[in-house]
């Protein structure tokens, strides 16, 4: 559970990231993955066949963070060098694609770098590297400061993204977290090599073990010695505190004067590749909002763990890490009542599983028999359940001024209690066709005695492939009949719900 209260995270999640601009600068390069099957061999040497299935290209190194923010709905921006050739090319066309503000400087001394990585399903063959160490002309480096120092201007956050490729020199460093400084905006540090004194007046630098241990020339085994030293070190690498990733163990936040772990939560890994790049991305984007630092390393543990649950080089997304969010309410009734937002961010999880999602409606004022009898039989169509419910005026205009006898919220809660129901929204219009189109169901269940042609949605559904469930009512449940019920003198509901008794006739009082 987050340290800052879940549904202010959500909230801030859904809205204010989006008014956030993170500037990451760094090494950009080009992902490329060849997809196949390795099932023989070589005749000629001892190595696998791939029998190649297709080819995928994806933004890496600074790119990849870049892409992390976008897929969070921040306002990303990215500096760096390409290559002058169609690599370059590609990464800036993926880049603005996506939403990224790019300010890539094309040089002539280097070609762009990139990795292509062989993939036989989720293993991993062999990965080919093309790259040489950027070695520009000052102009270049001009350019290239120009331009980080113009988008600095404009940011809430900035990140380095080194992986110690050659464009962030030590000079190009302290003139960024200078330009940072001199805003008071955080400035977020991914290091390469032994020397983080390069790194000098950074709010934080998120080293992961490894790098860590290689900073200190400490062994990464003994976690109390490493952390203990790295403490000592805080002030001297004049940084605020470091963000240490621990893979599997969380992430640690080390300040002079105290440790503060976040542990992950237990994953199925497939690929560890770009999960540092998710971390910094989500925790620069916490930290341009505001976020605590705290909260903001939880963020960032939950969507590593998203991504390490995929294969290559994937980023965040904001529905992913909402669907974290989300698992932390669910065990509690009032988890399942959800805003329109926050349910397709519930569906984008479920849905990431090939799970099947039934929907069904209705006002549902005095939960009763038939009611329970629809809700258990449109659950067995499927694997999750939405029920939306009209909202108190939605009642009122097609029930009249007496309805609903329990107000929305009331309505909600009921619903949410019963095991058959998943997730419950309310809706104000009369009917629930925009909620259908919405949620673009699997299954549309609809209780009484309709034709299919009559039901909403059903026309629509067919667009999508979905199908419709039509579950006959109940003999004698309706609320209609129950209100009605309540409202006959001398009756047990009547009695019960207070209404007020018949006087006795003439011939018992005299």
């Amino acid at each position: 559970m987050l340290t800052q209260d879940l549904q202010s995270v959500i909230a801030l999640i859904q809205g204010g990231w989006s008014h956030a601009r993170v500037l990451v600068a760094g090494d950009v390069m080009l992902d490329k993955y060849v997809w196949g099957q390795a099932t023989r061999i070589s005749p000629e040497a001892p190595v696998p066949i791939l029998h190649v299935e297709h080819r995928t290209e994806t933004p890496g190194g600074a790119a990849n963070v870049a892409m992390n923010l976008a897929g969070l709905a921040v306002h990303a921006m990215v500096a760096g060098f390409c290559g002058d050739d169609e690599d370059g090319r590609q990464v800036e066309r993926l880049l603005q694609q996506a939403g990224v503000e790019c300010r890539l400087v094309k040089t002539a001394t280097a070609p762009t770098i990139s990795k292509t990585r062989v993939m036989s399903g989720h293993q991993q063959l062999l990965r080919l590297d093309l790259e040489t160490k950027i070695e520009t002309c000052d102009t270049d480096h001009a350019k290239l400061l120009s331009a980080m120092c113009q988008l600095a201007r404009q940011a809430d956050t900035i990140i380095l993204s080194d992986y110690g490729k050659g464009t962030l020199t030590p000079f190009l460093c302290q003139e960024l977290i200078r330009a940072g400084r001199d805003r008071g905006i955080p400035i977020v540090v991914d290091p390469k090599g032994r020397d983080f004194r390069r790194y000098q007046g950074a709010t934080t630098i998120c080293p992961n073990l490894q790098e860590l241990a290689l900073a200190l020339n400490e062994s990464q085994d003994d976690f109390p010695a490493l952390f203990a030293l790295a403490q000592s070190r805080v002030a001297s690498w004049g940084v605020d505190y470091l963000t240490v990733t621990m893979g599997e163990r969380g992430i640690a936040v080390i300040r002079p004067d105290s440790i503060v772990h976040a542990p992950a939560r237990a994953r199925q890994v497939f690929d560890v590749s770009g999960a540092g790049d998710t971390v910094v991305a989500t925790l620069a984007a916490g930290r341009a909002c505001g976020m605590p630092v705290e909260t903001a390393v939880e963020l960032a543990n939950l969507a590593a763990g998203v991504v390490v649950g995929k294969v290559g080089t994937v980023a965040i997304q904001r529905q992913e890490l909402l669907v974290e969010l989300s698992a932390d309410l669910a065990p509690q009734a009032e988890g399942k009542i959800l805003d329109r937002e926050q349910l397709l961010a519930r569906l984008a999880g479920w849905r990431a599983n090939n799970d099947t999602v039934v929907f069904t409606n209705g006002c549902f004022d005095l939960l009763h028999l038939g009611h329970i009898t629809l809700l258990e039989a449109a659950r067995r169509e499927g694997t999750y359940l939405v029920v939306a419910i009209n909202s108190d005026a939605s009642v009122r205009r097609l029930k009249g001024p007496g309805r609903p006898l329990l107000d929305q919220m009331q309505r909600a809660r009921l619903l949410a209690a019963l095991a058959a129901v998943d997730a419950v929204m309310v809706f104000e219009e009369d009917t629930p066709l925009q909620c259908i189109l919405a949620v673009r169901p699997d299954v549309l269940v609809k209780g009484g005695d309709y034709a299919e042609s009559n039901i909403v949605g059903a026309r629509e559904m067919a667009t999508w492939n979905g199908r419709v469930k039509i579950v006959p009512p109940v003999e004698g449940c309706s609320t209609s009949r129950l209100v009605a019920r309540m409202s006959v003198p001398g009756s047990d509901i009547a009695r019960s719900s207070g209404a007020p008794r018949p006087d006795p006739p003439a011939a018992v009082l005299h």
